[in-house]
């Protein structure tokens, strides 16, 4: 499992993430910011999450590519 955090007050919700991963974030429907996905998440928080390995690409993926850089992977 890897860990993910999302910087979300940072966020500019340019939909990068969800499109490029979109089985593990999401965009909330609340603020319209990225979120993890309901499954993957922590203590059901909308910013951290516990991940597969067999997602791990798409994850790292996606963070690299957040162009501001809110997407923490720890693995």
């Amino acid at each position: 499992m890897m860990k993910v955090t999302i910087d979300r007050p940072g966020c500019t919700s340019c939909e990068s993430c969800w499109t490029l991963c979109p089985d593990v974030f999401e965009q909330d429907p609340n603020d319209d910011l990225s979120s993890i996905k309901e499954q993957y998440r922590v203590n059901g928080n909308p910013a951290e999450g516990e991940v597969p390995d067999e997602l791990a690409d798409c994850v790292l993926e996606a963070a690299d590519s957040c162009p501001v850089a809110v997407i923490f992977v720890e693995e």
